[in-house]
């Protein structure tokens, strides 16, 4: 009898072992009975205090009851005995039998569970939701589902919620994403013992009263952050095909400019006079906050190069620049009909957009550039009271600096004839860097150079910055600010069929140094056609020298005569 003092009856088979049991011990009265608490709901549990219970025999001997109904036994101990309030049970006393022997514990009153509010009563799924009321019981229970005494939850729209916090008096619970619109109630798991007193009766539900949440569509903002003029998308769904009388978003209070309405996705501007603080979507008459906005004002950290010639590519760093919103068939359409004018000028004159991201904008030095401030201007507007376009247009004005244009000079270039592929070292100040577009870029170069064609030549949107011998490139070497170092070119040399043709067409002629650049056309559209700032270095004679053998010139293949 003693190896089974202080056991716990949590099983069919244990409280089956106890029943086979045929020796009864029989309690001393307990005195001083203290029932803990004296209201609950059903399937909570309950203590009673007090001495001389004597140990568990069985189901058939140790037994409470609570409003006459059966409670399953937890615990039972000589000075505590713990039970579960069945389901059916009515509020009445508290009786223990041990034995034959009977005790009053006191009255316990049964409570319900009842909601007095969920807040809010709209939702997206995902969000949390808090549901105040009373007698929801301390705990939820075990995390286990499948626990033989059931588990406390919550359902929403018929989908059972588990909560993450859970009180008396208040639950919070977070909104399942497979939720729908409908009724929020409240379950309390009740298991009753078996009708022999061993565990357990199907689990049974308590409910609450129930109370409407709606579930409305998740809405994400993107971005949430950037200066004034930043396109701001609402992704969701619901919105309507077209935009309502009386639709419009506000950030922290200001309108913004509407530039597309559909039924997932709207489409704004941050306005010209936008503020940090709540987004507010309004929708038949109806304010909705989704989300909050941060606006950043444009900051600048460094210019580089702060001195070059045109055709540069100027590099701003620095931080909330916001993102470029084109709006054209080219990346050089720099007006969006919404956010105005987004530009750079150095000392005045407009630049070539070339790359600008929120960190960094890189500008190509237009070829009529002038010494002066290096400023970004970055457009925004003021809607109509309706939040069409456009009240006003308006820029965010941010000095980057200050950047001089430099002028290329020649100093001296040497030698001042000689062979082919004969280096030609060329001195002077502000050269610059060197600028060519990618050659692997453009096919025409590859193919031409695979087929050994005579007019092969780069076009003007290849090269900008070039040496030419009597107008013929010259293969650049290196290329700094105070030094260029070019090669005597070939061209010709593979077709011509001819070697004194080819040494007279490049005997002697001009040697010159070019940079090139564009400007913004008057419309403000990109670009003029290139314009060259050319530097007239001397005369340069190519010299007899280096030369192939007059032999290969002849071709012994007429499969393949040069010049047929």
């Amino acid at each position: 009898m003693n190896q089974i003092k202080n056991a716990f009856v949590i099983g069919v088979g244990t409280l089956s072992l106890w029943a086979s049991l045929t020796v009864v011990a029989v309690a001393a009265t307990p005195t001083a009975l203290e029932l803990h608490p004296s209201t609950a709901a059903s399937g909570a549990t309950i203590s009673i205090g007090g001495k001389g219970f004597g140990t568990f025999q069985s189901v058939h001997v140790n037994r409470v009851t609570i409003g006459g109904f059966s409670a399953l036994i937890q615990r039972w101990e000589s000075d505590l005995i713990e039970v579960k309030v069945p389901f059916h049970a009515q509020s009445g006393p508290v009786e223990i039998m041990a034995g034959k022997k009977k005790m009053v514990a006191g009255t316990l009153v049964i409570t319900q569970p009842t909601i007095t509010s969920v807040t809010p009563a709209e939702i997206e799924p995902g969000q949390t939701v808090q549901i105040a009321g009373a007698h929801f019981g301390a705990t939820a229970g075990p995390r286990d589902p499948n626990t033989m005494f059931g588990v406390n939850d919550v359902m929403i729209g018929g989908v059972v919620v588990r909560p993450r916090r859970w009180k008396d008096d208040s639950i919070e619970v977070e909104v399942p994403t497979n939720a729908a619109s409908g009724e929020v109630v409240v379950r309390l798991a009740s298991s009753d013992p078996l009708p022999d007193g061993s565990c357990c009766a199907p689990v049974e539900y308590k409910v609450s009263n129930a109370v409407p949440l709606k579930l409305i569509p998740s809405i994400r903002v993107d971005p949430v952050s950037g200066p004034v003029g930043t396109k701001v998308v609402f992704f969701g769904q619901g919105f309507g095909a077209a935009r309502g009388a009386g639709d419009k978003v506000t950030f922290s209070g200001r309108l913004a400019t509407i530039a597309q309405w559909s039924d997932s996705a709207i489409v704004v501007h941050l306005p010209m006079d936008a503020e940090t603080g709540p987004i507010v979507l309004t929708m038949q008459g109806r304010e909705r906050t989704v989300g909050t906005f941060s606006v950043h004002l444009p900051k600048v950290t460094a210019i580089n190069p702060p001195a070059a010639p045109i055709g540069t590519l100027l590099r701003i760093s620095g931080e909330h620049f916001g993102y470029y919103s084109e709006s054209g068939a080219t990346p050089y359409a720099f007006a969006d009909f919404n956010t105005g004018e987004n530009r750079v000028d150095i000392g005045g004159v407009r630049a070539v957009i070339y790359r600008w991201q929120d960190d960094r904008i890189d500008v190509w030095v237009p070829f009529s550039a002038k010494s002066g401030p290096v400023v970004i201007y970055r457009g925004a507007t003021k809607p109509h009271p309706d939040g069409s376009c456009c009240a006003t247009k308006e820029t965010l004005k941010t000095e980057a600096g200050t950047f001089t244009l430099v002028t290329p000079k020649i100093d001296s270039y040497s030698p001042q004839s000689g062979g082919l592929d004969e280096l030609i070292t060329i001195k002077g100040s502000g050269f610059g860097t060197f600028l060519k577009t990618a050659e692997h870029a453009y096919l025409g170069i590859s193919q031409g150079a695979y087929k050994r064609q005579e007019d092969m030549e780069l076009t003007e949107n290849v090269s900008r910055t070039e040496v030419l011998f009597n107008n013929v490139a010259a293969q650049v070497m290196s290329w700094s600010d105070t030094e260029i170092v070019v090669r005597v070119p070939h061209r010709h040399l593979y077709g011509m069929g001819k070697r004194n043709e080819f040494l007279n067409e490049l005997a002697t002629g001009p040697l010159i140094v070019r940079r090139g650049s564009w400007d913004i056309q008057p419309d403000n559209s990109c670009c003029t056609p290139k314009k060259w700032l050319t530097l007239d270095v001397g005369t340069f004679t190519i010299l007899a020298k280096g030369m192939p053998d007059p032999g290969y010139f002849k071709n012994n293949r007429p499969d393949a005569d040069t010049n047929q």
